[in-house]
């Protein structure tokens, strides 16, 4: 039987412990069909009735119509309407927002769920250069051996809001401080300046301080790196410009053209310094502070994909750690 409150108790009245109450489902009017949804997200966006109903392939008076039955349904205004125009009222563009968001999520997960009918979705987050030099070459041997799960991959430079973005979980360059959520460490990193051949000699870079008279290249997710480096190695220097670039491949890509030096982590620049197009500017690497963790919601902890693409990923990226980055160039 359900428990009853207490008499006098109201519902925002109550704490601590609600085990045995069963949760108050929403009312219906504050859940509006797709149908409704769909034609007030299309009227917002493109700000006309008429091409919102040549979208969703309806008639004009039934979107407005719609629209109307949701206004009504919600007990709120949503356009200003002005002869043949409409504009969103200021509470209409925030539920705009928000519903789009919504719709973006619904559509998504429904994807996902045609792209594996039998779930194991795994949508993760990456750093573009350490994605596509480092983690895609090694993904063939997870899949191999997790064959049902389908994995998913965006790029984000910066930390984000889990909780509005369809993702499970993120590979985050910095601290173990990404609020919301919980992290383990996969590896650190050694950086050292990198440049085409011809910028040593032309320079003349023999030691860190030869590296001030020479153009630096920075990166707009690290733009104190130069400056750590040169703290570390004792250098006196006073403003430091340069080109900004956002991801490591374009400023390899722009020190191997000659543009400068690039300040870049040893490991996902391999390949350039194999096959000549970079070299280290001085033999002078640095140990980064900060390290690559995988970060994750809460309450994704145990989702099962998630669980087996941890694991398998903190087991490769230590393994690598002890095999490479501890070596010097």
């Amino acid at each position: 039987m359900q428990k009853k409150l207490a008499k006098g108790e109201g519902a925002g009245n109550i704490k601590g412990d609600l085990t045995g109450y069963r949760l108050m489902k929403t009312p219906r009017r504050f859940l509006p069909s797709l149908a409704l949804l769909q034609a007030f997200e299309a009227a917002a966006r493109l700000e006309s009735i008429t091409e919102a109903a040549h979208e969703l392939d309806l008639t004009q008076s039934a979107v407005s119509r719609q629209i109307r039955a949701l206004e009504d349904q919600i007990g709120t205004q949503l356009f200003h309407r002005e002869k043949q125009t409409i504009r969103l009222t200021l509470g209409g563009a925030t539920y705009a927002r928000e519903v789009r968001e919504a719709l973006q999520k619904i559509s998504q997960a429904s994807m996902n769920l045609r792209a594996n009918p039998h779930g194991g979705t795994l949508t993760l987050a990456i750093l573009p250069t350490l994605g596509t030099r480092w983690l895609a070459p090694r993904l063939p041997q997870f899949l191999r051996t997790n064959s049902g799960i389908t994995l998913n991959l965006v790029t984000r430079l910066t930390q984000f809001n889990f909780g509005d973005d369809s993702v499970d979980a993120a590979i985050h360059f910095g601290q173990s401080d990404w609020p919301g959520t919980q992290s383990c460490y996969l590896m650190g990193e050694n950086v050292v300046p990198a440049c085409a051949p011809e910028l040593v000699e032309e320079f003349d870079i023999q030691t860190a301080q030869d590296l001030l008279d020479a153009p630096l290249l920075h990166l707009t997710s690290r733009p104190d790196a130069w400056e750590k480096y040169f703290i570390r190695h004792d250098i006196a220097f006073g403003s430091l410009h340069g080109m900004l670039f956002d991801q490591f491949a374009t400023a390899a890509q722009a020190a191997s053209a000659g543009l400068g030096v690039a300040l870049l982590p040893t490991f996902l620049v391999e390949d350039d310094f194999k096959e000549g197009r970079l070299v280290p500017a001085l033999k002078a690497p640095m140990r980064s502070e900060e390290a690559y963790y995988l970060c994750w919601p809460c309450d994704m902890e145990e989702y099962e994909p998630l669980r087996l693409f941890r694991d398998w990923l903190k087991e490769e990226a230590q393994n690598f750690e002890m095999e490479h980055n501890q070596q010097s160039i």
